[in-house]
């Protein structure tokens, strides 16, 4: 049974991790709207916003209410918020209430349901089983990617009409897979500790983790939604953007599995500062890297493989320090570090609108996680301890 638990999970997370593939509607959806590149990202921010925001709610509830009635409503809200981005042609507003409000309150009601319960059917793996349960989340946007790339290139499609097209799908596999979803019994962790959680959000590891989190995915967030438009090299400019979002996203799905088999053997702190301070050096080889295709290709794996850590070790550190069965509590709130990261794609395209380089905002970036590299090192004894905190 858990083991088809798990499949079902990464059915699931393949279809909730479509909004990464945001890079391959950007330029259509330019062309067609008559939008700059900042205000294209709007979907996108609003769906990092609303998702993390909801999910907040949801983990606190979840304990109390059957997981698969909410991956049930979540499949719902999230295919139900594609088929309404399908209207954009008639107002670009419609694309954001559907991709940013809808799909990402959806997102917020099933993401956090499969982790929750795949961490305590395998309790033994904590990051390798939520690396491949969370890994769909990075790999499906390969294909929605590809798929999207092809509708609209091969097929003449309009992004508008594709959205139409994977709101059904999804709607159909998230639901189907989220009925079969349910805790083991009884919890792997035995009792259930103290149920305040006041005294951890205000505690120094939780708002070091929260930070660390905020620059790794803002990081992600900023590469991932202007992949395409990072390229300043030869070719097909378009072609070569497409397979440096299915590569993003592959290597996304990737490294969520590797840097949980990382995890399970280093100090989460160890594991925090490694996915920083590569990520930053990533970001400050960018500039050079992104005038030959085989460069910006290079720069799309590593910054995919890298944010795909993000969403493994910070949910792990989450079950090491505090216990499998407040996994889905704790860490929605640490997840809501999604929303302030969400602005970084807008920052982005406004500098890039600005300057008409995105050279400032990756070097800022990787600045930023530098210093913070340094910091979790100095701090690391704060992160590493496992003494649960009422």
């Amino acid at each position: 049974m858990r083991y088809a638990i798990l499949l079902a999970a990464v059915l699931m997370q393949m279809c909730l991790g479509a909004t990464y593939s945001w890079s391959v509607f950007v330029q259509p959806l330019k062309a067609l709207t008559g939008l700059q590149q900042g205000p294209v990202q709007i979907p996108f921010t609003v769906f990092y916003f609303i998702f993390p925001l909801t999910m907040m709610i949801v983990g606190t509830l979840l304990p109390r209410i059957v997981p698969r009635i909410s991956a049930i409503i979540g499949g719902l809200c999230f295919g139900g918020g594609w088929l309404l981005a399908s209207l954009g042609a008639h107002s670009f507003i419609f694309t954001i209430l559907g991709i940013g409000l809808l799909a990402g309150i959806g997102a917020g009601f099933a993401y956090i349901v499969p982790i929750t319960i795949c961490i305590r059917w395998f309790p033994k793996s904590k990051g390798l089983v939520t690396g491949i349960a969370v890994a769909g989340f990075g790999g499906g946007a390969a294909l929605v990617s590809k798929i999207g790339g092809w509708l609209m290139a091969g097929m003449g499609r309009t992004p508008f009409e594709t959205f139409f097209i994977f709101g059904l799908i999804f709607m159909v596999v998230v639901i189907s897979a989220g009925a079969i979803m349910h805790f083991p019994q009884p919890l792997a962790d035995g009792p259930s500790p103290p149920k305040k959680i006041s005294g951890i959000l205000t505690h120094p590891s939780f708002k070091l983790l929260y930070g660390a989190m905020f620059l790794g995915l803002a990081a992600g967030f900023a590469v991932n939604a202007n992949l395409k438009e990072l390229y300043r090299g030869p070719g097909n400019a378009v072609e070569v953007g497409i397979t440096a979002v299915s590569l993003f996203a592959l290597a996304n799905a990737t490294g969520r599995i590797i840097w949980g088999l990382i995890f399970d053997r280093v100090q989460s702190a160890a594991a925090v500062q490694a996915n920083l301070l590569f990520q930053a050096l990533v970001l400050l080889a960018a500039p050079v890297m992104l005038t030959s295709t085989w460069g910006f290709w290079t720069v799309a794996l590593l910054t995919g493989f890298n944010y795909g850590g993000v969403l493994v070790i910070y949910v792990s550190s989450t079950s090491r320090r505090w216990g499998t069965d407040r996994v889905g509590q704790i860490y929605s709130w640490l997840f809501s570090s999604n929303i302030p990261a969400s602005l970084s794609p807008i920052l982005a395209g406004m500098i890039f609108d600005t300057f008409h380089t995105f050279t400032p905002a990756l070097c800022g970036l990787a600045a930023l996680l530098l210093v913070y590299a340094v910091i979790m090192h100095r701090c690391r004894g704060v992160v590493n301890s496992q003494q649960g905190l009422a």
